[in-house]
């Protein structure tokens, strides 16, 4: 399940790339447009810096701005930034992968199995869905509600 630090994040980045690329945005803005504490979306933010998703512009003018264009940002790449594997189960992660403790043979393992599926079936619409794409079901105005 996609946590609420994950649904913050990805609604900072389609106002991010709502913007005009280049041009910073306040952290005021995308928290009151977006209706996410700031404080949050400071730590969130920071996250995004951190894994050269976005990059900010200290002092007057300041912001965040998209480190490339959004064309370019998977969005499953930002919700595993933020909030790791997008497997249900640590068995059925491909980055992270753990085999669970109460397993006698996670090969003939049918949890994992129908787990693994449901993994797939979420990368494969997360990974190929790019920030652009994101924004432009939005709306033109960047404002999404879930």
């Amino acid at each position: 399940m996609l946590t609420k630090k994950g649904k913050y994040g990805l609604k900072a980045m389609v106002h991010l790339a709502s913007a005009e690329y280049g041009q910073p945005v306040p952290v005021l803005e995308i928290a009151e447009r977006q209706q996410i504490p700031k404080k949050f979306l400071d730590g969130i933010l920071c996250e995004l810096r951190n894994a050269g998703f976005v990059h900010s512009k200290m002092g007057k003018g300041g912001g965040y701005l998209l480190a490339r264009p959004a064309r370019e940002i998977m969005i499953g790449d930002i919700v595993r930034t933020i909030d790791g594997p997008l497997a249900p189960v640590p068995c059925a992660s491909k980055t992270r992968y753990r085999r669970c403790d109460d397993c006698i043979d996670e090969n003939i393992c049918a949890v994992r199995r129908v787990m693994q599926r449901a993994q797939q079936a979420l990368s494969d619409v997360l990974d190929n869905c790019s920030l652009e794409r994101m924004r432009s079901l939005a709306g033109m105005d960047g404002h999404w509600t879930v």
